[in-house]
């Protein structure tokens, strides 16, 4: 089942359902601290905080819980189980992410995770939507200007690798609403040469404003929250070598272990008001 029938089942099943919708609602998180402690994380995902720094980057992007908020592509939830709780009861929650397709397993497997997830926490997926954001040719996200924020982690050098990276920008930029805010993570390039289609998975943080810029986004602010620097780049997969990934199995694992997950840029731009 696709994820947006899958949103119109849920809604379904939780008309149906004999809980009240205030007993459920009073469990939601009314704080960032409380939605990263709270029930709705996994186990597993919290344990990646040390690298992710949830909190403290969602306080920098200015994350409140009124607020439209969009994931770009969310790939299993990860944050998700941190965004979507936080505003479900004043705000909106929307997903933007490309169909799953059998030969690229890992996006089936996503997409049964995030299934799993929004079955189990009706309170939530009520007010969440699905938007199938497939580049080049994405229709709109949402509604031209109509999000409050637009949030993207560890995906640009996606888009550079497979030249979407323009589409993707100016996607962003409409569904703003002026004044909006884009948060980006990304692995972050060190080094001074260019890499056009990013094929380690590092991108130059100049390369990353340049093509917000662009798109017409101002920077506002910068933060080394995700810094690490004991990330030295120069790893034989490129990022993948370090954890999660480990691409190279056990070979020097407890190397690239105690390295810990990559060096990231945290960048906070904003649609201006004209």
């Amino acid at each position: 089942m696709k994820l947006n029938l899958m949103i119109s089942a849920l809604l379904l099943l939780g008309a149906c359902s004999s809980k009240k919708p205030d007993a459920s609602k009073a469990q939601l998180p009314k704080t960032l601290e409380a939605a990263v402690n709270s029930k709705y994380r996994t186990e597993e995902n919290k344990k990646r905080d040390i690298y992710r720094h949830p909190r403290e980057t969602l306080s920098f992007f200015g994350l409140k819980p009124e607020m439209t908020v969009v994931e770009i592509y969310p790939g299993a939830g990860w944050y998700m189980e941190v965004i979507a709780p936080f505003v479900a009861q004043k705000g909106k929650y929307i997903m933007a992410t490309p169909s799953s397709n059998p030969e690229r397993p890992y996006t089936v497997v996503n997409e049964q995770k995030i299934q799993k997830w929004m079955s189990l926490h009706l309170e939530v997926s009520r007010n969440m939507v699905v938007s199938t954001f497939n580049l080049p040719k994405a229709k709109d996200i949402a509604p031209p200007n109509s999000a409050d924020m637009v949030v993207t982690f560890r995906n640009v050098h996606n888009w550079m690798t497979n030249k979407f990276e323009k589409e993707a920008f100016a996607s962003f930029f409409k569904v703003l609403k002026p004044g909006g805010v884009l948060g980006i993570v990304e692995h972050r390039e060190l080094r001074t040469k260019r890499d056009p289609l990013a094929k380690s998975g590092y991108v130059r943080e100049s390369d990353v404003i340049r093509m917000a810029q662009k798109a017409g986004f101002q920077l506002v602010a910068k933060s080394e929250i995700n810094a690490n620097p004991k990330d030295t780049k120069n790893h034989p997969q490129g990022v993948w070598t370090l954890p999660p990934s480990l691409r190279l199995g056990n070979k020097d694992k407890e190397k690239y272990l105690t390295i810990g997950e990559s060096d990231r840029m945290t960048l906070k731009f904003i649609k201006p008001m004209k």
